[in-house]
């Protein structure tokens, strides 16, 4: 009670603490839930000396009578004390490590040298899957002062380009990686801010610390003995015949080195591929497919380029009409809109559809937003803007988040007449367009035939979310966008 009293007496001097818990909560929830752990029953002597001396240092604290019966110890860090000062931590004994992944920004106070109280940004981690990046540009430079939410500098990732904001006011003092910059591994220190715009120059020749502390090793304490063990005489046996094995080729001791395009490009790939097999592991698919006719669809979609080509509009392609037609579909059957969260199915109220692009870089799936809302014309638009930038591995993450499902056409640019295509998580369908092809159907007659135009398309389900009916269902409201075209203009 006394030591809790007396903190609370000190209150008035923890007035930072919300910014200190804005920007720097990582470290207060690592620092106080293991390391700084109490215990009882230590030599009062040492928790004099050292709280003694960090509360002179601190001033913010001061020894009372009533901690005399108590005594104070840190394990595993030896922190002895901690201070809060400008929105900031100050260990007096901290020698543990703090990890950049997981604090890309935090304050420095240079005991060894004349540097002032700095913050050095690092490389951030943009998505689970990122291990490096590229610095695109910097939109601030030395010298200008940054504010909260401005834009210092543009981040290439291995599937988009993003902008980084600033988190705290200040100045940029030193900018350690310029434009251009490549592969730098997340938490790398990028660039220092500070507080006061006097103390920019004393970061001219700044570089940072090439390694961080590392924690104290731990103590070796001396393995007891081996247990004796009884010697047991073992039968002779006959000594095998000796086979002579092919030994391997001597090696050239050439050696292959990959350019940074084929690291990026085989990361990439790996990334996809974990993904899938990750959504293949944990995802219930079933599929279901229709054959569909396709000559309405293809009957209206040259009348309305007609009509664009008179005005000057863009195209209209049949992937866009696919578009166009799962988005009413979903609308129709919004059980298909939706997601599993383990415990709960969440439906979404806007039909957002991602489409997936194939480019140098990798597999792409740009979305398009409130497809079922907008017109073909748009839709097509927003679908070779998406592409172009895609293929120049430009797109932001605003560009391909926040979709409910995918559409995937091999059909067209392909002519894959049929696939099954792998759900895109969170979300609960995908479904896979093959090419068209003619065929030979009976005609109005007994004896009469006729050639029509199908497509075949395969709905992936995560049975999890969709049943068997609903998915089916939802195929049979596709077709019918699909094989009268008119609906999808009402």
């Amino acid at each position: 009670m006394a030591y809790a009293s007396h903190l609370l007496n000190h209150s008035s001097k923890m007035r930072n603490a919300s910014k200190l818990l804005q920007h720097e909560r990582a470290l207060l929830v690592r620092w106080f839930s293991g390391d700084a752990q109490s215990s009882l029953h230590r030599n009062r002597a040492m928790w004099q000396s050292q709280f003694h001396e960090s509360s002179t240092r601190s001033g913010v604290f001061e020894p009372a009578s009533s901690f005399t019966k108590r005594s104070f110890s840190v394990q595993k860090r030896n922190i002895s004390m901690v201070t809060i000062k400008r929105g900031s931590i100050i260990g007096s004994g901290f020698n543990g490590e703090i990890s950049r992944s997981q604090l890309l920004s935090r304050r420095c106070y240079a005991s060894a040298s004349d540097l002032p109280p700095h913050q050095e940004i690092g490389m951030p981690s943009l998505s689970p899957t990122m291990t490096e990046g590229n610095i695109a540009r910097w939109l601030k430079k030395e010298g200008d002062k940054v504010s909260p939410g401005e834009v210092l500098c543009e981040v290439e990732t291995d599937k988009a380009t993003v902008e980084m904001e600033c988190m705290e006011e200040g100045y940029l003092a030193k900018i350690i990686r310029g434009d251009g910059q490549k592969e730098i591994k997340v938490g790398e220190v990028i660039a220092i801010t500070v507080e006061d715009e006097g103390d920019i120059v004393k970061f001219k020749d700044y570089q940072p610390s090439a390694s961080e502390p590392s924690a104290p090793p731990a103590k070796e304490t001396s393995a007891p003995p081996p247990p004796k063990k009884e010697v047991v005489e073992e039968p002779a046996r006959e000594p095998e015949p000796k086979v002579s094995k092919p030994s391997a080729p001597p090696s050239s001791g050439d050696r292959i080195f990959a350019s940074p395009l084929a690291r990026k490009l085989a990361e990439e790939k790996n990334i996809t591929a974990s993904r899938l097999l990750l959504s293949k592991q944990t995802i219930p698919h079933y599929y279901l497919t229709v054959d569909t006719c396709v000559d309405k669809l293809m009957s209206l979609r040259t009348q309305l380029n007609s009509l664009q080509e008179a005005s000057g509009g863009p195209r209209i392609s049949v992937n866009d009409l696919v578009i166009k037609a799962a988005a009413l579909a979903l609308r129709k059957v919004p059980q298909c809109n939706g997601s599993w969260a383990n415990d709960y199915i969440r439906q979404y109220h806007n039909v957002n559809i991602n489409v997936a692009v194939q480019t140098d870089h990798g597999l792409f799936v740009p979305v398009v937003r409130d497809a079922d809302k907008k017109g073909l014309s748009t839709i097509g638009e927003e679908v070779k803007q998406l592409a172009k930038k895609a293929k120049e591995n430009s797109l932001k993450p605003q560009d391909y988040e926040g979709g409910t499902f995918t559409v995937s056409n091999l059909g067209g640019p392909f002519g894959v007449k049929h696939f099954c295509a792998i759900i895109n998580p969170p979300q609960s369908g995908i479904l896979a367009v093959g090419s068209a092809e003619r065929r030979v159907i009976p005609g109005s007659g007994a004896e009469e035939f006729k050639f029509a135009s199908f497509i075949s398309v395969t709905l992936s389900c995560d049975h999890r979310v969709v049943d068997g009916a609903i998915g089916a269902e939802w195929l049979k409201a596709f077709k019918g966008y699909i094989e009268n075209p008119e609906s999808m203009l009402l």
